[in-house]
């Protein structure tokens, strides 16, 4: 593949009230979408996403299949508009809406299983309470020899390698704490998210076993395109392999800065991020020399447009 395009879906943490706004008036599926999505979830997200209020938005059980929606209403849009991708991936809850674009799982099982992951994510998290940070300005070999001392106390691993430089770690609250006191002292930043769970953490183990079982139940597809996945960052194309993986991504570090640099390696060099805001974007430009890939934001209809316009 070279000069090729991969559609790439971010996950929580780019959501905003009103977003996906413009898409809903050029999309014509985009009713359809959300009918399916409420139907299945029995949740008013259509009047989240443009409304909010963001305190109801944001909580998880809410917003994976708000953002999924959104996403999703993207990518018809990103179709419609002639922009065909040759790969695609998601960070975290993006991996869903990614598989949905490759045609590995239909719409309804795609919002069958972000309702499920957003419910047992959010029990899990009341249950066995923990946080997560993101450190900038740290290897990740530096920030490993962080760690280790630290994980002797409990709980705290990486969660999302996003970017040479951002690492986001989990764990149990107080040590998660501790490392970011540990990160500052090194000159680094250490910045707390404002979420309810120490996602991709052994934590999270309940809700990986719950989801696993939901997980057996829906049938796969195999990908019409390369999907890379969160675990191996690389193209999985066997549909009980991509199934198994997913029942490991809850508990597993998101590998998005090596899945970006395999992507790279295998002649992709444009990538639009079909969702809200440019977190993804701005992450892969860390990742990737400057200029040796173009990066587009695909929630506008005219940022669509300029995209066909500049990879045709």
């Amino acid at each position: 593949m070279k000069n090729y395009l991969a559609f790439v879906f971010p996950g929580q943490g780019s959501q905003y009230v009103g977003m996906g706004k413009a898409l809903l008036e050029t999309v014509s599926d985009a009713a359809h979408v959300f009918s399916v999505a409420e139907e299945l979830t029995g949740l008013p997200l259509k009047k989240l996403c443009i409304e909010g209020p963001m305190e109801e938005l944001t909580q998880v059980e809410n917003l994976q299949p708000c953002l999924t929606a959104v996403e999703i209403i993207c990518c018809m849009a990103a179709k419609n508009t002639g922009l065909k991708a040759e790969a695609t991936a998601g960070h975290s809850l993006g991996e869903y809406p990614a598989l949905w674009a490759a045609g590995v799982i239909s719409l309804e099982d795609t919002f069958k299983l972000v309702h499920a992951r957003g419910r047992l994510m959010k029990e899990v998290g009341d249950k066995n309470p923990g946080a997560m940070a993101a450190v900038i300005g740290l290897s990740r070999k530096e920030l490993e020899e962080l760690i280790t001392p630290l994980a002797k106390k409990g709980i705290l691993v990486l969660a999302n390698h996003n970017s040479p430089e951002q690492i986001v770690v989990t764990g149990e609250t107080a040590i998660v704490g501790d490392l970011c006191k540990e990160a500052k002292a090194k000159r680094a930043r250490a910045i707390p998210l404002k979420v309810s769970g120490a996602y991709h953490s052994p934590l999270m183990e309940e809700a990986s076993r719950h989801f696993s079982a939901i997980l057996d139940k829906v049938s796969f597809c195999k990908p019409e395109i390369p999907i890379y996945s969160n675990v191996t960052a690389s193209p999985e194309s066997d549909p009980e392999e991509i199934k198994d993986l997913l029942k490991k991504q809850i508990c597993s570090p998101v590998r998005w800065y090596e899945i970006v640099i395999n992507m790279d390696r295998d002649g992709i060099s444009n990538f639009i991020e079909l969702g809200p805001k440019k977190v993804l974007g701005n992450l892969i430009r860390k990742c990737l020399p400057e200029e040796s890939a173009s990066v587009f934001q695909g929630e506008d209809p005219e940022n669509l447009k300029a995209c066909l316009r500049e990879i045709t």
